[in-house]
């Protein structure tokens, strides 16, 4: 894995020399004479071997500049700079003739740092979608960043706990969402966001954010285009490497598969991963895709024992808790690739926060109707609902119709179902801001300009369903495995397409995808396009209940985080009852968060 660590500050009391033991197995390279500033490529580490190119560094003209991964230039002039020298230098004289704007001119993946010790200036950004993380840690005259929050706790100038807050949040969201950190003090840099430091005074903003605005072409027009794009940014994915697919064989996953394979010359190699459990197994979806294509189509069926087996290993792998239970699949899956040979994955994720694919969407569409009732039929619809019990879910859609957005989205949160005095100790919850997550949801969804329902709900999720969850999923998980990945859904020209499809198209009515789906008859297989959406769920809830292994496991990490003061111990009795007598994939939800959020702190030594 290729990273940056680096620091910035006016007392110079230490070596980097100090700092090279923080990770096992890795290689690290010295930028020059600065001693304040670190790069590093780690080789190995984490059980896998890291495949990516180390980080450009350039330094000179009184600039140090880093930059890890391999952006593309809208500018031609540093675009010929980067493909004779590198990223760095690109960043390096674009931003002696820019400043601060160079960072416009750069799509793709990346996270990068600019610095100017002499005047004690930095400047920090990651790429547009978040596909690169950074972040930092400031007090007084100290900056230090880095691509691992692990790196940041090396420094000896930074003194952090764990948030309380933070916890909280990852509860709520299942994972820890940018800007905070499960640390006190230290930030994430969001998508298309900068940090500046220049001689003291900070400035943190967001040099770039998605637009939508609708274009003037016809529906047949757009439609026609759609291949094209979708063939460009899968040409711009398959590097010169051992490169096979990701294939769930739903409609993303079956479409990178398909245009690969019509570029390729022979069979392309797709990797599916299953489950023994009903109501979760989509493998005949996978096959239906690779015969359509004629793939070649490699299987693994996870069971309960690999759960077992790499819940410790993930929650090790990520640098704070993380709860998406399909971390185990794309653990497997990458694993699995890695084994037959794949140096890179191509994977489908973001298609449905592009073409508007979620569920929620379209029971989004159906609450935003209520708006646009006159409130005299309001009134008359309220006063019904209220005397006649017969018309129940006519109240239950008028009250949630009535919270107001993105709020609407977190009905069914557990944290909302459930009183939090229930959930949480006491002391802890009272000093906890419970609003908290409902106010980051907020000042993402009012960024976006309009009224566009579709469209805010989009650009809310390129935020925490993607950048914050999704992709920190398969990054992780394909680093942990050895394996590259790349993203043909979120190349940038497929992005500013998806963006310009009015909403009226992208769903038309209440089914999702429309657009995507007239854009793909002809090409994908029939079932594929009929296909409802289902994800690529890990039956947990399920397997704890008929497996004991599993089941003892889990119960032994629920009675540990019941001691450690942030929960109610009386909710993990009631969870645990919950769970074997009914609803058990419900309720799995929540226990599989509490055992990762354990398991980290476990493995994290917290």
């Amino acid at each position: 894995m290729s990273a940056i660590y680096g620091w910035l500050s006016a007392a110079k009391t230490f070596e980097p020399l100090h700092l090279l033991g923080v990770q096992r197995n890795a290689a690290y390279g010295l930028t020059g004479h600065l001693p304040h500033v670190v790069a590093h490529y780690k080789s190995a580490g984490l059980g896998g071997h890291g495949i990516n190119a180390a980080p450009g560094i350039y330094e000179g003209r009184g600039l140090l500049v880093i930059v890890d991964g391999v952006p593309d230039w809208q500018d031609p002039a540093l675009a010929a700079i980067a493909q004779h020298h590198d990223a760095a230098h690109a960043l390096a004289e674009g931003f002696l003739q820019q400043g601060r704007d160079v960072l416009k001119q750069m799509t793709g993946a990346f996270a990068a740092c600019v610095l100017q010790a002499d005047h004690h200036y930095a400047l920090l950004a990651v790429d547009r979608m978040g596909l690169r993380p950074l972040a930092y840690y400031q007090k007084d005259d100290v900056l230090v960043f880095g691509s691992q929050l692990d790196q940041i706790l090396a420094h000896p100038d930074v003194h952090s706990e764990i948030s309380g807050q933070s916890i909280f949040n990852y509860l709520y969201f299942h994972m820890i969402p940018s800007p905070g950190s499960i640390y006190a003090g230290i930030g994430k840099l969001q998508p298309g966001e900068f940090l500046e430091v220049n001689q003291g005074q900070d400035t943190r903003s967001f040099y770039w954010q998605r637009s939508y605005q609708d274009s003037t072409a016809s529906k047949r027009e757009l439609l026609a285009q759609l291949p094209i794009e979708l063939e460009l940014a899968t040409k711009q994915c398959v590097a010169d490497k051992q490169t096979g697919a990701f294939l769930s064989g739903g409609l993303d996953s079956s479409t990178v598969v398909g245009v690969f394979q019509k570029m390729s010359g022979q069979p392309v190699d797709a990797f599916s991963i299953g489950f023994a459990a009903q109501g979760y197994d989509e493998m005949e979806y996978a096959r239906i895709t690779a015969r359509h294509f004629k793939a070649t189509l490699h299987e693994y069926y996870v069971t309960p024992a690999d759960v077992l087996a790499a819940i410790p290993m993930i929650a090790h792998a990520y640098d704070e808790p993380f709860g998406n239970a399909s971390a185990v699949p794309a653990y497997y899956c990458a694993k699995f690739a890695h084994e037959q040979g794949m140096a890179q994955l191509l994977a489908g994720d973001g298609g449905d926060e592009i073409f508007a694919g979620n569920v929620r969407y379209a029971k989004q569409k159906i609450f935003d109707l209520y708006r646009h009732v006159p409130d005299f039929a309001k009134a008359m619809l309220e006063s019904l609902a209220d005397n006649i019990p017969l018309l129940r879910k006519l109240k239950s859609y008028i009250e949630q119709a009535k919270i107001a957005m993105p709020e609407r989205l977190e009905t069914y949160n557990f944290l909302h179902r459930t009183p939090l005095a229930e959930i949480f100790a006491a002391d802890f919850l009272a000093q906890t801001n419970a609003n908290a997550p409902l106010e980051q949801l907020q000042a993402t969804y009012q960024r976006t300009a309009g009224d566009d329902l579709i469209k805010k709900m989009l650009f809310l999720d390129n935020k925490f369903t993607l950048a914050d969850n999704d992709l920190r999923k398969v990054n992780r998980m394909c680093e942990l495995a050895g394996v590259d990945v790349k993203y043909p859904m979120l190349q940038e020209n497929l992005l500013a397409f998806a963006a310009s499809v009015p909403s009226k198209w992208l769903m038309e009515g209440f089914e999702l995808r429309s657009f995507y789906r007239q854009g793909m008859e002809g090409f994908l297989a029939k079932e594929t396009l009929a296909k409802s959406k289902q994800g690529f769920g890990l039956p947990f809830g399920v397997w704890m209940g008929s497996d004991k292994a599993l089941k003892d496991f889990a119960e032994a990490n629920l009675q540990g985080i019941a001691k450690r003061g942030f929960l109610n111990p009386a909710y993990i009795t009631k969870l645990i009852q919950l769970h074997q007598s009914s609803h058990a994939s419900y309720y799995g939800v929540m226990i599989w968060l509490l055992v990762m959020l354990e398991q980290w702190l476990l493995t994290h030594k917290v």
